[in-house]
């Protein structure tokens, strides 16, 4: 245990071995709180602000397509349709989906995902294999 000493202005050092192991840097914000008579410092990552990206009139509108279409892919993929590549562009644009991760949310994408949830749906799977050569053999057949 540490002991440390209440300077000026209401200061405190934070002493070097607590401060390396929870990964502390100068300038990093803490939350300061009273319990039971003691004083409790809880570090906090604050999220950096970015700004706004403007959007034109018929940008919003087709960012307010986007928002739906992906909260219906989240809920229910069997029943979505992918983003169209205009939707597509504006959610990427003010960062809603990873550009990183655009593909995955493109028609085509999804396509693939519906016909392959109805597969396993109706358990029409292949496997599992105990050697290459018996998935060779199933996937040829």
């Amino acid at each position: 245990m540490s002991v440390v000493k209440v300077r000026p202005r209401r200061q405190v050092t934070i002493p070097k071995d607590i401060f390396s192991k929870l990964r502390l840097e100068e300038g990093d914000f803490m939350e300061a709180k009273a319990e039971d008579q003691k004083i409790v410092l809880i570090p906090k990552k604050l999220v950096t602000k970015t700004g706004v990206v403007p959007l034109s009139k018929g940008e919003q509108t087709t960012l307010k397509k986007a928002q739906a279409k992906i909260e219906k892919i989240k809920q229910d993929m069997v029943h979505s349709k992918g983003l169209s590549d205009e939707e597509l562009a504006v959610a990427v644009k003010v960062r809603m989906i990873d550009p990183d991760q655009a593909w995955w949310w493109t028609e085509e994408w999804q396509k693939g995902e519906r016909e392959s949830q109805k597969e396993i749906n109706e358990d029409n799977l292949l496997g599992p294999f105990s050697t290459v050569e018996q998935f060779k053999i199933a996937i040829e057949s």
